[in-house]
């Protein structure tokens, strides 16, 4: 079997992420083909597009927001996503037991006795008047018949778990800070849930594992797993493995692959890309290697904008008091610090934050 090394991961996850070439794939159909971006923090999905996309507006962005082609749901390991308005509905109920598990496990000590579904129905009945809400909004219609759970905990509980919630524009617009007002995800978008098939097969799961190789293989079944949260997809992948094609990696580990996706040669060069935080290209695998040093990777969950230079994280970056800083995480060339500093000065002029200085600190290595 064919042993894939570091490099030649690292390549096919920059291919298939368009970050080794800029893309001019539509906004919408870029969000598809990531299989979403995750999104707590609102802004950064606009730099992770730019990253990716020829000419990128965030008028774009905005536009596909605010006339429901994406939408900012809890989805993936129950954090909020931008994903498109189909996938939202196609995804929502194979996600269901697993954002309820996980909130559960979560407050275990807090929830215990109470009754999820009596919970989940008086929440929809709130909702029902299709009134936008802040989640304490739909708490305090509620917290007199739960009067134990702290505030903060039942409003997750009816928000990330057990109601499909859209976030509503103006959150998530550009430049625009505003907080979460929810919807149901059915309402927002004018279209029901698909419901969860009852095929052994998981049909759901088999698109999800197909859509994840596209965007993120060769991987093995352990990165899928920790990108979605889903455990349970055993089913899916033995009903589609004879469509994979399969390699090792150096460790001996098992990865799968569409047969026709792009895997570059290791040599092919990759250029200076500016990452947002919590990017796809990070988070979306359990073995993070392929793009991240070990001794770096507590970056990739703390929230740390990180640039790739040879398709690596090899500097953090900042903005603030109208400088954009960088730290090397190792020693930078002097070809690789022009280059960095040469894309940096076009991000300040995407980020229009009346950005005067670029500066490359001292090596942190």
């Amino acid at each position: 079997m064919t042993i894939l090394d570091t490099r030649a991961l690292n390549r096919a996850t920059l291919a298939r992420q368009y970050l080794l070439d800029r893309t001019d794939t539509p906004v919408r159909d870029a969000v598809a083909h990531l299989c979403g971006m995750q999104s707590q923090q609102p802004q950064e999905p606009f730099i992770g597009l730019w990253s990716r996309l020829h000419a990128f507006k965030p008028q774009e962005l905005d536009d596909a927001l605010t006339g429901r082609k994406v939408v900012r749901t809890h989805l993936m390991r129950r954090t909020v996503h931008l994903v498109t308005a189909d996938d939202a509905l196609a995804w929502r109920a194979r996600h269901d037991a697993m954002l309820r598990q996980r909130v559960m496990t979560t407050y275990r000590r807090e929830l215990a006795g109470i009754d999820v579904d009596e919970v989940a129905a008086a929440g929809q009945a709130v909702m029902a008047d299709q009134q936008p809400r802040t989640m304490a909004a739909l708490v305090q219609a509620l917290e007199d018949r739960w009067p134990t759970p702290p505030r903060r905990v039942l409003g997750e509980l009816l928000v990330a778990a057990l109601n499909p919630m859209a976030q509503l524009p103006p959150r998530g617009l550009w430049h625009r800070t505003a907080g979460v007002r929810n919807l149901p995800l059915a309402t927002w978008l004018g279209r029901d849930i698909d419901p969860l098939s009852p095929d052994e097969t998981d049909p759901t799961g088999q698109q999800l594992v197909r859509r994840y190789l596209a965007a993120y293989g060769p991987a093995t079944t352990a990165d899928i797993r920790s990108w979605c949260g889903l455990a349970g997809l055993p089913a899916a992948v033995k009903a589609i493995r004879e469509e994979l094609v399969t390699f090792r990696d150096e460790r001996g580990r098992e990865l799968l692959d569409l047969p026709d996706a792009p895997r570059p040669h290791p040599d092919t060069p990759a250029p200076v890309r500016f990452l947002p935080a919590f990017d796809n290209a990070i988070l979306g695998y359990h073995d993070r290697s392929r793009i991240i040093d070990d001794a770096h990777i507590g970056l990739s969950v703390a929230g740390q904008r990180a640039v790739l230079v040879d398709g690596r994280a090899a500097a953090t970056w900042t903005v603030h008091n109208e400088q954009l800083s960088i730290t090397p995480l190792r020693p930078l060339s002097t070809p690789e610090r022009e280059a960095v500093h040469a894309e940096a000065q076009i991000l300040t002029t995407f980020l229009d934050q009346d950005i005067d200085r670029v500066r490359i600190t001292a090596d942190n290595s």
